[in-house]
């Protein structure tokens, strides 16, 4: 059903409690790796580890802050984790390739094309390509939130038909999982669900992120038109029985809609964009029809920031709620010529924008 999948591993799925890797863990999930491999799937892996495996293989002591002590453990732990990769896939005669990555490296569009032609070549080769933050260089704006968000933007860039997240738990749950009553929430669509009191708000022990962060990268993932599956990678054998439509605990986020390339890039964008503008209720009803439409500066009400043409902009409603991001055709000096004219030329064409309605 799937021919292209991106998994990501939690660092909750790979980190011993004592901060060192579970090898034994990894040993499992390379095992199945393999075998998807061999029924001629395409896997690309987002891994997190580095900085838990640094953890345990060096102590950073009292006199380095957290940016030095962070940037110590993912040089030390990659090193690490990456062996440990090649290692265990050597045995079955397998070869991974060690891509690490900044959000710079999705900023510009002549990098993206760069390291998703990369990836291709290695998939071509039967090489599984194994993604990293660079973490021992990202550091403030150049950080993802977590890998989670890596994932979704490695999924979306490489055209995939599922993401699989896996994590330390079985997937979201319609209330506190603390509560004996709590079930999984087996399908998500495009109306999404509200979780607001289940979803854990703290980062994991040993990763960044939460389930919040999940949750919502995987809803703009699935209106990209790709399945999102949220799954317990402790569990033994999880990727093949998910795959294989085996009895196994999981969330699924229903893809809602084909998405061009060009358009998942500036979905994944919103996070260099370098102003704002604000559209009337007008516009937004425009928006909401299904017929292809572009943004007009006759319904733009306001223009917050500067920008040049090329650059990522915000698009919001009236009371402040973001609609979606798009590229500007041209800078922000001239749509305040043209703004609320009609006749005059988009400041987003339909071809580079993306809604989150």
């Amino acid at each position: 059903m799937f021919h292209r999948i991106t998994v990501k591993i939690g660092s909750n799925v790979l980190a011993l409690p004592n901060g060192q890797l579970n090898t034994e863990r990894m040993a499992q999930i390379v095992q199945q790796l393999v075998k998807l491999r061999k029924e001629h799937k395409e896997v690309i892996l987002v891994s997190s580890g580095a900085v838990a495996s640094g953890k345990g293989l060096v102590d950073a002591g009292p006199n380095l802050d957290t940016v030095q002590s962070r940037q110590l453990y993912a040089a030390v732990g990659q090193v690490h984790l990456i062996n440990t990769y090649s290692n265990l896939l050597n045995m079955y005669d397998m070869k991974c390739a060690q891509i690490l990555v900044t959000k710079e490296d999705f900023r510009d569009r002549t990098h993206y094309l760069n390291l998703s032609q990369c990836i291709n070549v290695l998939l071509s080769k039967g090489i599984i390509p194994i993604i990293n933050e660079n973490d021992a260089i990202s550091v403030t704006e150049l950080m993802f939130t977590d890998n989670d968000e890596l994932s979704g933007m490695m999924a979306s860039m490489m055209n995939c038909s599922a993401l699989i997240i896996l994590s330390n738990v079985d997937g979201l749950y319609d209330r506190n999982p603390a509560d004996p009553d709590a079930t999984i929430i087996r399908e998500i669509g495009s109306e999404g669900v509200n979780v607001s009191d289940a979803i854990q708000l703290l980062p994991s022990k040993f990763g960044r992120g939460g389930m919040i962060t999940k949750y919502n990268m995987a809803r703009k993932v699935a209106v990209e038109g790709i399945s999102v599956f949220i799954a317990n990678g402790t569990r033994d054998n999880i990727l093949l029985d998910l795959l294989r439509g085996n009895d196994v605990p999981y969330t699924h986020f229903k893809p809602v809609r084909k998405t061009s390339q060009v358009k998942k890039w500036i979905a994944h964008s919103d996070g260099f964009a370098k102003g704002s503008i604000t559209i009337n209720d007008g516009a937004v009803n425009v928006l909401c029809t299904p017929r292809a439409t572009s943004v007009l500066p006759v319904g733009v009400i306001r223009i917050d920031g500067e920008f040049l043409k090329g650059d990522i902009i915000t698009i919001k409603n009236s009371g402040g709620k973001k609609l979606g991001v798009g590229r500007a055709m041209y800078d922000s000096v001239k749509l305040a010529e043209r703004m609320g004219k009609k006749g005059e030329k988009p400041i987003v064409h339909y071809d580079y924008l993306f809604l989150e309605l």
